[in-house]
């Protein structure tokens, strides 16, 4: 029994949902989202919330409740507050750059690396060390942020590279470390 399937998602004001077939409609304050989902889920709406329901209990339609719920309940959340996240550049000499609506990224190439947004997301900048990707489709700011981050993956050793905010890179103990030992 799927607990996170059986969730109602709430539909909060200024957000309008509409139903035709096997797409669901989300259009909100900062955007309009939709989502084809297959049809071994019923999706209703009742007065201010959507519930999702499956037709059956093959395996299939039990792996899927919860997955399509958790797509809707994402969509409405997009439309209402967006998603945002944190990029750290750490490194000597490493920085970021805004130029229109893309960033300029030195990472110690001998090049600078242009990266433009993906379909409607935002990239912004705070100081020279952090980078910011806000959008609405939750998918598409994850995939800008992992395509940013392997422009530099962390070093293991110094820490230098792309990291998301917060995130703590396991550091590894050097050659001098060993031999010392």
């Amino acid at each position: 029994m799927s607990r996170i399937g059986n969730k109602p998602i709430l539909i909060p004001s200024g957000v309008q949902v509409d139903i035709q077939g096997n797409n669901i409609k989300a259009k909100g304050p900062l955007g309009e989202l939709s989502l084809e989902f297959k049809d071994i889920i019923n999706v209703t709406v009742e007065s201010d919330n959507i519930i999702c329901k499956r037709k059956n209990d093959q395996p299939e339609s039990r792996s899927m409740h919860g997955l399509y719920r958790s797509l809707i309940s994402n969509i409405i959340e997009g439309v209402t507050s967006g998603f945002e996240i944190k990029l750290e550049v750490v490194g000597t000499g490493y920085r970021i750059e805004k130029k229109g609506d893309n960033l300029v990224f030195n990472l110690g190439y001998s090049h600078p690396i242009n990266v433009e947004p993906l379909g409607t997301n935002k990239l912004d900048v705070e100081g020279q060390n952090l980078a910011i990707v806000k959008g609405i489709d939750r998918q598409l700011v994850g995939q800008q942020a992992s395509d940013i981050k392997k422009l530099r993956k962390p070093n293991p050793y110094t820490g230098k590279g792309v990291k998301y905010q917060g995130e703590t890179i396991t550091r590894k103990a050097g050659k001098a470390a060993v031999t010392t030992a």
